[in-house]
């Protein structure tokens, strides 16, 4: 079977979810071989064989940490070039969409973007203008590049030995043109990063003070989820701008997407519609959430969410 590249998501070595997605995904479309770059391998290294990976591209040491897209290019066009697969995986994050269209640039391949569903003849469904319409697209010049959305395909585990193969030196010297000189990792307190969460609870302007995003919190914390927030709510200064979901802030795609408060004005919900379940509560029956939501609730928020929060906590105990 041909190869398929995953370039591995991580932070230091901790692995994101949708590696792990993306290799049992891989697995249905041939050999999943993981591309790493960076520090950490060690500690990816259980992850990555306990998903299915059955090579591992390691790109560390010298010349491989705190720079920018093109090592991760470098390291993904040597992998392709020792093993010609079949197709490349990325996560539809920013450093993977960066390091996808260098490499398509590169080597003349095709690429889409946040890929939601992808089937044995990698073709690929999308979600393109700004969410608006989904299409069904297949990469025709070369190797399929396919920026996957995360949260988009199942984990299963299927334990593997991974060859290890060492790529080398970057081979560029384009790849010393650009350094990272800090790296700094925000705090989650506790509660999964938004981008990656299957359970996201986001909150807008309907909460009217920034006190009020207590609410969001506290149901986030009894569904053991993630806080989002509106961009109207972000740019009013009311939470942390890494927690906004839309078209200027994060794409998400959890199992359950619940918005407190967020009439769903169409760059938010180009950010969160391919949720597979969406909860609205808003007072305004005539919010566009609802629109694209499969469950509504028409009320006051202040009164809704609090019931809500005992309600699945009184369930949970």
């Amino acid at each position: 079977m041909a190869a398929v590249l995953v370039l591995v998501e991580h932070d230091e070595g901790a692995t994101k979810k949708v590696t792990y997605e993306m290799l049992t995904k891989a697995r249905s479309l041939g050999e999943p071989v993981a591309v790493f770059v960076g520090e950490g391998l060690d500690a990816a290294n259980e992850g990555l064989a306990r998903y299915g990976a059955t090579a591992i591209f390691a790109a560390t040491g010298e010349g491989w940490t705190n720079q920018l897209g093109e090592p991760l290019t470098d390291a993904l066009e040597a992998a392709a070039d020792r093993t010609e697969p079949a197709a490349v995986l990325v996560a539809a994050s920013p450093g993977g969409k960066d390091a996808g269209a260098r490499l398509a640039a590169r080597k003349g391949w095709g690429m889409l973007a946040d890929v939601v569903d992808l089937d044995g003849d990698l073709v690929a469904t999308q979600n393109v203008f700004g969410g608006a319409t989904t299409v069904r697209a297949r990469v025709r010049t070369g190797t399929p590049v396919l920026a996957v959305k995360p949260n988009s395909f199942p984990v299963e585990e299927a334990p593997a030995e991974p060859e290890r193969h060492e790529v080398g030196a970057p081979r560029t010297a384009r790849s010393d043109n650009s350094r990272v000189t800090d790296h700094v990792v925000q705090e989650q307190g506790g509660r999964p990063d938004v981008a990656e969460a299957e359970i996201v609870v986001s909150g807008g302007r309907g909460l009217q003070d920034p006190s009020n995003f207590a609410l969001v919190e506290a149901l986030a914390d009894a569904l053991g989820a993630a806080v989002g927030a509106s961009r109207a709510a972000v740019d009013a200064g009311w939470y942390p701008h890494q927690h906004q979901v839309g078209q200027t802030g994060k794409t998400v795609s959890p199992q359950l997407y619940v918005a407190v408060g967020i009439s769903g004005a169409i760059q938010h919900r180009a950010g969160m519609q391919t949720s597979k379940t969406i909860v609205a509560i808003n007072k305004d029956a005539d919010a566009p959430i609802f629109a694209i939501s499969d469950f509504g609730v028409v009320g006051d928020l202040f009164k809704v969410v609090p019931r809500l929060t005992d309600e699945v906590t009184k369930r949970k105990g």
